[in-house]
């Protein structure tokens, strides 16, 4: 066995790297960047070094510097989690040249697997089918947009290097073709420093499911079932399950069998995952599956065949790393029960899951039978703007599908997050969502469903709203004990000095902002108990289920502890207070007279930047007139670019960013003087 181990990585990969490797007695070595130095995989690791600042690109992607720390820290083997260099070639024979172990797969099987037009290749030459599309190496826009429309819409534009739904976009019509073939051009450069794509047939209703390989250096080579992991939005995976739903024998064990000889191919070591597309339209069929491409490294939902087969697969890289064979062969692997994984992000499923940043100012996971977090995060920490925004994995075990659901539905029910936005009800509303949980759906599932599933905007949560606004008065007024010594208010307590008496009522008003919106509130307490009213709305009830204890000489109220209901959290951070109810965060914070309401100085016209990110595309100019929806910039955040559009028509008076800038959350990106008003001046 291998006595130390570097995790070239970050986030909950390495911390579960660091965790099996602990356990198996490696001494465990982490690297971090200027914005990791107070993270979970430091803390945990035997030795953490620094290497560089924030941006991955001058950090976790510098060969030479990760080389240089291994040296350093004696290291004997390199474990570069998912992402970043896993599946860079250059990094594992500088590994070799460096005589260091790299827990993964020899560079040659990453050349011949990594870039997916040259696997699709390798894998018509051995026989197995592979999506209809276009694989080679010509570039040229006018070029690729005959290939699509030879191959017929709809067609998947994709990153010939990389994955995770990074430089993937589907086009539908022609006229699109352009547009999105650039867009992915530059996600696949800034993600992989390669442009290059390929096209290929877009299947309906797919099924996007996976079988996990390991091989050895002694010529093993076995499958550990299929993952499904069709369950996507913008090609980004957000709940896998182990086996797949619907998943005939025959169909296994031949999928089972393409995946070995695959991995056989090119001599295949560590673990992997080769990739299908499924023609669900008539439910899962031997004849109708498809090659897509092969990951030569772990995956994110790696936990989930963990559950169903009882294996640490952490435990078998670092023994095949070692030189030892598979811990089991073929026959001796067996399917348990059912498994499902959720990954909780920082995201805002009601603004278009834009990534949200930010402190953790609390992190509480619910529990369950059966159920494993695997996080790299902590309260108090930040989600940064740098990384991936995956606060966690939620997986669930059971015997059967519905009870894997039933208690990953649970956990995720229990789970507070107060700080940055998150999927959590989104993730829930899916274990509940029919269809799925019948087990019909493909790919498209989401966003046929994304009304249904809540992922759109709504409606302010009003009573949450309210005791935010409660606990914002409380907090903001001095609060004098009103009792005698056995708790019962006296005759001379400032409760009857503050002229509360039967069928009185008690008001305070306050302005707040409330999720960003600025509201007149007004906290009303008669002997029914208290509501808040909220500027243009009616009256809600916030009822408490703690004692009322009376109120102070300066209006303050007096309450025990525990007196909000059990479906809500009230989170104080500072000047904000974080209301958590069925999953819904509503921010409450006190007025700033100081604030600038840019969207009402300039009629509704003002450009933000919806994240923290780069600026990778700035369109227009001072004096330029657009249309509403025309584009306006390109941000990219946390490995995906958004477009920003122009929320009105007329005339462009300010542009406040470059291109190759980074810009904060809700800063101005530009203002569009809109049409009706210059009108009006005129």
């Amino acid at each position: 066995m291998l006595s130390s181990v570097l995790i070239a990585n970050r986030g909950e990969i390495a911390v579960r790297v660091i965790r099996t490797a602990k356990r198996l007695g490696l001494r465990t070595i982490a690297v971090y960047s200027d914005a990791d130095a107070n993270a979970m995989h430091v803390k945990m690791a035997d030795e953490a070094y620094p290497i560089g600042p924030a941006p991955a690109r001058d950090s976790y992607l510098v060969i030479d510097r990760i080389i240089s720390v291994a040296k350093q820290a004696m290291a004997e083997a390199i474990h570069p989690g998912y992402g970043f260099l896993s599946e860079r070639a250059e990094f594992a024979e500088a590994c070799a040249a460096a005589g260091i172990v790299f827990v993964g797969p020899p560079a040659s099987a990453i050349r011949a697997m990594g870039l997916k037009d040259g696997a699709k290749a390798l894998m018509q030459k051995a026989g197995v089918p592979v999506v209809p599309g276009y694989h080679g190496a010509m570039q040229d826009a006018k070029f690729l947009k005959e290939k699509a429309y030879e191959i017929g819409y709809p067609v998947l534009i994709k990153a010939v290097a990389g994955g995770g739904g990074k430089g993937m976009k589907r086009v539908d019509k022609a006229m699109d073709f352009e547009e999105a073939l650039a867009s992915a051009q530059r996600e696949a450069q800034g993600a992989f420093g390669d442009p290059r794509v390929l096209i290929e047939k877009y299947v309906l209703s797919p099924r996007h499911i996976e079988i996990q390989v390991f091989g050895d250096t002694h010529g093993n080579v076995v499958h550990l079932f299929e993952r499904d992991c069709s369950l996507q939005r913008r090609h980004q995976k957000v709940i896998e399950e182990a086996p797949a739903p619907g998943m005939p024998e025959a169909m296994r064990a031949a999928m089972g069998q393409a995946a070995v000889e695959a991995a056989r191919a090119v001599g295949y070591v560590g673990a992997g995952t080769v990739e299908f597309i499924a023609d669900g339209s008539a439910g899962l069929s031997p004849d109708k599956f498809w090659f897509m491409e092969m990951n030569t490294r772990l995956q994110v939902e790696h936990p989930v065949t963990e559950a169903i087969t009882g294996q640490d697969l952490v435990e078998w890289q670092l023994r095949v790393a070692s030189g030892e064979r598979l811990p089991l062969l073929q026959d001796n692997l067996a399917i348990n029960g059912h498994a499902v994984e959720a990954r909780l992000y920082a995201e805002d499923p009601e603004k278009g899951f834009l990534p949200s940043t930010g402190k953790l100012h609390a992190l509480e996971f619910g529990t369950a039978d059966g159920v494993r977090i695997d996080t790299g995060v902590e309260e108090g920490a930040e989600v940064s703007p740098f990384y991936d925004p995956m606060i966690a994995k939620v997986i669930a075990h059971g015997a059967t599908r519905d009870e894997a659901l039933d208690r990953l539905g649970e956990a995720l029910g229990g789970t507070v997050v107060a700080g940055p936005r998150t999927n959590v009800t989104f993730l829930k509303a899916l274990t509940e969502a029919d269809g799925f949980r019948e087990g019909d759906f493909d790919t498209g599932f989401i966003d046929r469903n994304v009304e249904a599933l809540g992922a759109v905007p709504q409606p302010m949560d009003a009573r949450a709203a309210g005791y935010g606004v409660l606990k914002l008065i409380q907090n903001s007024i001095e609060k004098v004990e009103a009792f005698d010594a056995q708790g019962h208010a006296g005759p001379w307590s400032p409760l009857y000095a503050d002229g509360f008496t039967l069928g009185a009522t008690w008001s305070r008003s306050t302005r707040a902002d409330l999720n960003g919106e600025r509201v007149e509130a007004r906290l009303n307490w008669s002997p029914a108990g208290p509501n808040v009213r909220l500027e243009g709305a009616e009256s809600v009830s916030v009822p408490l289920v703690g004692e009322f204890k009376g109120f102070g000489p300066m209006g303050g109220f007096i309450f025990g502890d525990d007196i909000f209901p059990d479906d809500v959290r009230v989170i104080e951070a500072g000047d904000r207070v974080f209301v958590i109810r069925n999953g819904r965060q509503t921010e409450v914070r006190a007025f700033d007279p100081l604030d600038v309401d840019l969207d009402h100085l300039d009629g509704g016209g003002s450009v933000k930047a919806p994240m923290h990110g780069k600026v990778v595309q700035v369109f227009v100019e001072p004096g330029q007139q657009v249309e509403k929806g025309d584009r306006i910039a390109v941000i990219e955040a946390m490995k995906m670019e958004h477009t920003l559009v122009a929320p009105t028509g007329g005339t462009v008076t300010m542009v406040a960013v470059l291109a190759g800038e980074q810009v904060a959350e809700g800063a101005p990106v530009a203002a569009i003087e809109a049409a009706e008003e210059q009108g009006k001046a005129a």
